[in-house]
C-alpha cells in the first residue's frame, strides 16, 4: 500500500513523518490477502496441499468457491488465479465499496452492508445456500472467510426477521461488547453461523481458507465461524445478554429464541478443513521489520490487547510518556495488536481506534518526540471515513488553539470530529484486509 496514503497534518509536518507512514503501509502489506491465500494454496501437478490435507482436483465432479468478508475479492483473485479452470461456480459477499468487478472468473461478487446487516446480504446468502445444497460427495468446496462475515453472510433462524437481527445487532454493538461476545450471539440467531455453511455444504469436503480478525485467532469466530461446528451456542448466548443487562431490551423474537432447548451440532462425516492464512501479529511483525530497516529499535508488547478503548487510551499514553523520556540515542517503536470497544454514551462519530487516541491527547501534552498511532487495518474505524488517528505531544495545544476540547469530544464518542479538524484522521481508505486494530507508540 502506498505510504502517502497515511500522511496526517501531524506526519507531514514532521521529518519523521514518512518514515510512520512507510512502517503503517508494511504492516499492511504485510497481511495482504491475495498473497496470504496465494501462500496457501500449495499446488504441485494437480494435487492442492492445504494444510495437512492432500485433494486431488481431477477426482471432483465441480469445485465451488464461497465465502464472506472485506477481504473477500482479493482473497477471491487468488482462487481464481492459482486453481484457474478448476473452479466451476461460485459466490463471495464482500462490504459495500470492497468489490470492484461483479464477476471474478467463474466467482460471483456481491456487496452488502456492514456492520448492520441488510437485504442484499440476506439475498446473496440466499443465493450462495443455493449454490451449496446442489452439492455432492463428488464436489469440492472452498470457503474463503474474513473479517466482516458476520454482518455480510446471514440468515436468521426461524422465527427472527431481517429487521430484529438489525437491531439485536445494533444494540450490542452499542452496548459495549466485545467481537468474541457479539459473535457468540450472532451464531445463535442464524442458521450460517456456527459451522451452518459447513452443514448445507455437505456431505461435500469442505476447506475453509480464514484471515483473522479475533483476538488470540479463534476459528470458531472469525465470521462467526461457517466452518466450525459448535454445541453449546444457546446458553454462551444468554451469558452475553445477561452480562450486557439486554433481557428486556432484545426484540421479543430474540429473546424466545434464548429460551429454545440447545440443539446438537451437525454431524458431517468429513469435517471442515479450516486453514489460518494471516492474522494481527503478522501485520505487527511486518511493521517492526520494516522500522527496524529504517533505524528504530522495535518491540511487539501484545497482540491481545482489549478493553474499553478510552481507557487502553490513557494507559497507552502514560506508557509512551515514560518511554518518550527515557529514549536512547536511536529512534524507537512499540507496537499493540488487538481490539478494543466502545461502550456509546453520545451522539458524535467515530471509532475505536480514533477513541482511543482522543483519550490520550491531554496525557500526552507536551511530550517531546512522542508520537501515537491507532490503526484498524481495513481502513474503516467504527462509521466513519477514517482508519484510526495521530497524536502527538503537540495535539492538546493545537485543539485548544481552535477551541477543541478534547474531553468533551471524548465524553459525546465525536472522536472522528475532533481529528478531523486537526487534519489528524488516518484516511487510506479500504485495505482489502482486517486483522483486528494496531497501536503503534513511537519515541523520537
Amino acid at each position: 500500500m502506498q505510504p502517502e496514503k497515511f500522511l496526517t497534518h501531524s506526519l507531514s509536518a514532521a521529518p519523521w513523518g514518512m518514515d510512520i507512514a512507510r512502517i503503517l503501509a508494511a504492516a499492511i502489506e504485510a497481511v495482504d490477502p491475495y498473497q496470504a491465500v496465494t501462500r496457501a494454496l500449495n499446488l504441485v501437478g494437480e494435487q492442492l496441499h492445504l494444510g495437512r490435507q492432500t485433494y486431488h482436483l481431477r477426482r471432483y465432479r465441480r469445485i465451488f468457491l464461497v465465502g464472506a468478508g472485506k477481504a473477500g475479492l482479493p482473497m477471491t483473485q487468488a482462487v481464481v488465479d492459482k486453481l484457474g479452470s478448476y473452479l466451476a461456480d461460485g459466490l463471495v459477499i464482500v462490504k459495500e465499496g470492497y468489490g470492484g468487478p461483479e464477476q471474478v472468473g467463474p466467482v460471483r461478487i456481491a456487496e452488502a452492508s456492514h456492520p448492520i446487516p441488510d437485504q442484499r446480504g440476506l439475498a446473496a446468502t440466499g443465493q450462495m445456500l443455493d449454490l451449496l445444497a446442489q452439492t455432492s460427495q463428488d464436489d469440492l468446496v472452498l470457503m474463503v472467510l474474513s473479517g466482516g462475515g458476520s454482518a455480510l453472510l446471514t440468515k436468521p433462524v426461524e422465527g427472527v426477521s431481517l429487521e430484529d437481527l438489525q437491531e439485536t445487532t445494533g444494540i450490542l454493538l452499542r452496548s459495549g461488547a466485545d467481537i468474541t461476545e457479539v459473535n457468540t450471539l450472532r451464531k445463535v440467531l442464524d442458521s450460517v453461523k456456527g459451522g451452518g455453511l459447513a452443514k448445507t455444504a455437505a456431505p461435500a469436503p469442505v476447506a475453509g481458507l480464514i484471515l483473522s480478525d479475533v483476538v488470540g485467532d479463534p476459528l470458531g469466530m472469525i465470521a462467526s465461524g461457517p466452518t466450525v461446528i459448535e454445541l453449546g451456542k444457546r446458553k454462551s448466548g444468554l451469558q452475553v445478554v445477561r452480562k450486557y443487562g439486554l433481557e428486556q431490551t432484545l426484540p421479543p423474537s430474540v429473546r424466545r429464541v434464548l429460551q429454545l432447548p440447545t440443539q446438537p451440532p451437525p454431524f458431517m462425516a468429513q469435517p471442515p478443513n479450516n486453514l489460518l492464512v494471516g492474522n494481527n501479529e503478522i501485520a505487527a511483525r511486518g511493521a517492526i521489520a520494516r522500522a527496524e530497516k529504517l533505524g528504530y529499535t522495535a518491540e511487539l508488547l501484545t497482540t491481545t490487547q482489549q478493553g474499553e478503548a478510552r481507557e487502553v487510551g490513557l494507559q497507552m499514553a502514560a506508557k509512551l510518556r515514560g518511554f518518550a523520556q527515557a529514549r536512547g540515542s536511536r529512534p524507537a517503536m512499540w507496537v499493540v495488536g488487538g481490539e478494543t470497544t466502545v461502550t456509546i454514551r453520545g451522539k458524535g462519530v467515530g471509532g475505536r481506534n480514533q477513541e482511543i487516541a482522543l483519550a490520550g491527547v491531554q496525557t500526552l501534552d507536551g511530550a517531546v518526540g512522542a508520537v501515537m498511532v491507532a490503526l484498524a487495518t481495513d481502513g474503516g474505524d467504527g462509521l466513519s471515513d477514517a482508519a484510526g488517528a495521530v497524536v502527538t505531544g503537540k495535539t492538546f495545544r493545537r485543539a485548544k488553539a481552535l477551541g477543541l476540547d478534547p474531553q468533551a469530544y471524548l465524553e459525546n464518542n465525536d472522536s472522528y470530529m475532533f481529528f478531523n479538524a486537526l487534519g489528524d484522521c488516518l484516511k487510506p481508505g479500504p485495505t482489502r484486509t482486517n486483522v483486528n486494530d494496531l497501536l503503534f507508540l513511537f519515541a523520537h
